[in-house]
């Protein structure tokens, strides 16, 4: 376990953390133009063995030991029908997270990554963020703490994904106070919501950022303010992976909206994820564009539970495969370009 006070010793600074080594990811690429084939011929593979390096520490980055966390939480607001499905479906799917059933028990099984799926008090919803704050400090606190504690301590590469009913309401929210850009423009419809359900839901998440406002100096705050209880374990985790130097696949829209809250303690904090894929969520895209972040892959998902992030991992095994194990123009006696 952490020291209680750790998220917070963070977010004020006193906690160091991992940065990329550009020593190992310089061997990476040096390794990669001496490989056999035209220099940037791999495009994007290139880049992403070299980012896996560098944080990794290694030139041959391993790939043994990818961990997945998929964290589920309650929604207050879910009362407020900004959902098509009913708060008690979060429940439900962590049962059949954990029984095997879900799309991200396949993507798991086919990528050799090892899942867990973390339910954080399902009887016990967030407030309504439209009435009042979804959760007290120490509530996120406790959260966040939680989610930093889910991290192994050795990891080549960790997925972060979701499941909690109303959570792209929530998300939603968090982008829209944080880069203060039109509610209208980046709310989508989520599980499949209808028009008029999606007009209501502009509404609920108009009304809470009136309520609690747009101007955030606090990652903590805005959390509260906003998040669910699983949201605020992915910030946590995402510290706790910083902390470690372990690279990161965040998944699609909710993910990455509760990653960028960590852009109000450092706007580069979060070097060490990568977007995994482009949800078909509107907001999702405006928030990469504010990243200065590029998704892997665009194939329209908008499912959550870390179910990009998966197929995407089998890019990044792509990309360390043919880097590792490919031979060099002096090992296989091929001639470079003259």
């Amino acid at each position: 376990m952490i020291d209680k006070n750790i998220i917070r010793k963070f977010l004020n600074g006193e906690v160091q953390y991992k940065q990329f080594d550009k020593y190992y990811a310089n061997l990476a690429k040096n390794r990669q133009n001496n490989l056999t084939k035209p220099i940037g011929s791999l495009g994007k593979l290139e880049k992403y063995a070299i980012w896996m390096a560098g944080w990794q520490k290694k030139e041959k980055p391993t790939i043994n030991n990818f961990q997945c966390l998929v964290f589920a939480g309650n929604h207050g607001v879910a009362k407020r029908k900004v959902s098509a499905y009913p708060s008690e479906v979060t429940e439900q799917m962590v049962k059949n997270f954990k029984n095997g059933g879900a799309a991200i028990n396949q993507l798991c099984n086919l990528s050799n990554i090892k899942l867990s799926v973390i339910p954080i008090s399902l009887e016990n919803p967030t407030n309504d963020f439209s009435e009042e704050k979804a959760m007290n400090p120490d509530e996120t606190l406790s959260a966040m703490k939680l989610g930093y504690n889910s991290v192994p301590k050795k990891c080549d590469l960790l997925l972060l994904g979701e499941m909690g009913i109303s959570n792209t309401t929530s998300a939603t929210a968090i982008a829209c106070a944080l880069f203060k850009t039109s509610v209208k423009k980046w709310t989508g419809l989520g599980t499949g919501i209808s028009e008029k359900n999606l007009k209501n839901k502009i509404s609920v998440i108009q009304k809470g950022l009136k309520l609690h406002g747009k101007k955030f100096d606090s990652v903590i705050k805005i959390l509260s303010c906003f998040a669910g209880r699983e949201m605020a374990a992915i910030v946590g985790s995402i510290i706790a992976a910083r902390v470690r130097g372990i690279p990161i696949l965040l998944d699609g829209f909710v993910s990455t909206a509760s990653a960028a809250t960590l852009t109000i303690f450092n706007k580069n904090i979060l070097e060490h994820c990568l977007i995994s894929h482009l949800s078909s969520e509107p907001g999702h895209k405006g928030i990469i564009l504010k990243l200065k972040k590029e998704p892997i892959l665009d194939l329209n998902m908008r499912l959550g539970e870390a179910s990009g992030g998966a197929v995407a991992s089998l890019i990044i095994k792509a990309a360390v495969v043919t880097h590792n194990k490919m031979a060099t123009f002096s090992e296989a006696g091929v001639s470079k370009k003259s």
